[in-house]
């Protein structure tokens, strides 16, 4: 391994400075829709909704309340937005059309449907209008900012422990070591060769191995194997990803797989699914929390009885000593709810979140073998520092060819904000540093043939179920131009097929494009192609809007939710 001639204290200042660079641009990116643009200018953005009403309060989610929003005229859908199930958002209260500073909420988003959205927060939203309207904005994720700078600084400081060896190793300061292992037992029969070496390589290091996962070649299966066997081994895993989507694809596979896993992170970014599993729910279902629960209620009680107004005036101490024994019982429930929280934690062989979901509170004392880091080329570098205090040994999976992690400060990209972790050692590692997974399962090889000699050296094989996979082959569909051809590319260069911008909004479109997908999938529609093998992406959201107008109208006219036809279109 060839060192990156950077000391770690360059290193990590310029991984600090960039995130700085980076929480400025999304701090000014919002405060520019929520002052500089109008409520519906912002709204077109896809990062606000306006003019809500609250539709339904519930309590749940580990004790939070649940609160649905949806558009005053209840016929009215909800518009194009880019807020998902997790987005940290502040819903504010407006008045007049403006939205007021003084009633704001923080929450996260828990459901989003054609016509309403749900919101989980810590507290209850109360507000002295009559007939209040809402706005929900976008947030910045500040818990996760700091739970950066707090892993770099460690990184950084790290002397005479493992976070300080792991840290030489990841910059290249010292080589990588690896020892022998014995061939492995495969829980899953199913494995290709190429993953098997992949697992047993994995097992091999003694401080970072890589798993180069390209599209379709089953790296999450890989990963459940490699958590398995680590697992048989009496070896404790740390299983993370840097989305919630990414994380409850792992758990839900190792559910299924016989392993007992516990899910951090807010339940309200996890599936529904899998919320059983969260560390929030398992605490709550605790028998012992049922006296924390008794005795704080006995807390308020005292609290209440101790602001309580009195004909006659009571004992100076009277109040005091009751407001003593709420706080000590305040005190002794909060004690209870640790123990618990603590007892599940150190008990589990595994623990799957986010990288940035990983709360220290919770963590405080337990230690991992392994770090398992799935989807880790779309992870920056600082989100990755996070769980390597935890953890002795760490595995990197994923492709460093494919979308790189987002950035929105030019400043930040120009120092390379975006390079991963996992490329940045890749640029500089030898080849024994990671294993290719080579068979691939999702694509015609003509389609695949293209990535595997650009990206790949001609490294990949489609799997034999797929390598000569047409759309006619699928029942009831028949032949033309689009299911007997694996791929199609065409070329609107000259033809007048302009982009122009987002009438209202700073995105881009361009309709004669539009009109021409929409000519495709009424193709592929009859010729027996069910819309639910049909996905329609494009990489600008104002195109993503137009197209579902558009198809919406052509195909679907009269006939409702144009998602119960199960036709999926997104951007990228």
């Amino acid at each position: 391994m060839t060192a990156e001639h950077v000391t770690p204290k360059i290193h990590f200042e310029r991984l600090a400075h960039f995130l700085e660079l980076e929480a400025e641009a999304e701090k000014q990116e919002s405060l520019r829709e929520r002052t500089r643009l109008s409520p519906a200018e912002a709204e077109a953005t896809g990062n606000s909704l306006i003019q809500l009403v609250i539709r339904e309060e519930d309590a749940g989610l580990g004790g939070r309340f649940l609160v649905t929003f949806g558009k005053r005229n209840q016929t009215l859908p909800l518009p194009w937005t880019r807020l998902g199930v997790g987005s940290p958002v502040i819903v504010s209260e407006e008045r007049g059309g403006v939205s007021g500073e003084e009633n704001i909420w923080r929450g996260i988003v828990s459901r989003i449907r054609k016509d309403s959205i749900q919101v989980a927060f810590n507290q209850l939203i109360e507000t002295e209008s009559e007939r209040p309207a809402f706005r929900i904005d976008r947030a910045i994720d500040e818990i996760s900012r700091s739970r950066q700078r707090q892993a770099l600084d460690a990184a950084k400081q790290a002397t005479n422990s493992r976070l300080a060896t792991l840290r030489d190793v990841l910059l290249g300061i010292h080589k990588p070591l690896f020892q022998k292992v014995e061939p492995i037992q495969i829980c899953n029969s199913r494995l290709n060769p190429s993953q098997i070496q992949a697992i047993e390589f994995a097992m091999s290091a003694e401080d970072v191995a890589i798993v180069h996962g390209p599209p379709g070649t089953g790296k999450t299966t890989t990963l459940i194997e490699l958590i398995q066997q680590l697992t048989r081994r009496g070896e404790r895993v740390l299983a993370v990803a840097s989305s919630n989507l990414a994380v409850d694809n792992l758990l839900e596979r190792l559910i299924a797989a016989g392993e007992n896993a516990i899910r951090l992170g807010h339940p309200a970014r996890v599936t529904p699914e899998l919320r059983e599993h969260t560390l929030d729910l398992l605490v709550e279902h605790h028998p012992d929390i049922k006296i924390a629960q008794k005795l704080t209620r006995e807390a308020h009680s005292l609290r209440k009885q101790a602001s309580k107004f009195f004909r006659i005036k009571p004992d100076p101490n009277y109040r005091q000593s009751l407001r003593e024994e709420s706080k000590q019982m305040l005190n002794e429930a909060h004690q209870i709810e640790e123990q618990v929280v603590s007892s599940i934690v150190n008990g589990a062989r595994i623990i799957c979140a986010t990288t940035t979901g990983l709360d220290p509170e919770f963590l405080r004392g337990n230690h991992f073998d392994w770090c398992v880091m799935d989807e880790a080329s779309q992870s920056t570098e600082p989100a990755a520092w996070i769980p390597l205090q935890y953890a002795e040994r760490l595995v990197l999976a994923g492709d460093h060819c494919q979308l790189p992690p987002t950035v929105i400060s030019p400043e930040a990209t120009r120092g390379g904000f975006n390079v991963s972790m996992m490329e940045r050692i890749l640029n500089f590692a030898p080849d024994g540093l990671s294993k290719l997974l080579t068979v691939q399962y999702r694509m015609h090889e003509d389609i695949m043939n293209f990535s595997s000699d650009i990206f790949y050296n001609g490294d990949l094989q489609a799997d034999e179920a797929v390598r000569t996979a047409l759309l006619v082959d699928l029942p009831h569909v028949t032949e033309s131009p689009l299911t007997t051809s694996p791929i199609h590319f065409i070329d609107t260069a000259g033809a007048s097929y302009d982009e122009e911008p987002e009438p209202e909004g700073e995105s881009r479109m361009n309709p004669l494009e539009a009109e021409l997908v929409v000519r495709k999938v009424t193709e592929l529609i009859e010729h027996g192609v069910a819309p639910e093998d049909i996905a329609v992406i494009s990489p600008y959201s104002a195109q993503v809007k137009l197209l579902r107008q558009k198809i919406h109208s052509s195909l679907v006219a009269g006939d409702g939710d144009m998602s119960k036809h199960g036709l999926e279109i997104d951007s990228v």
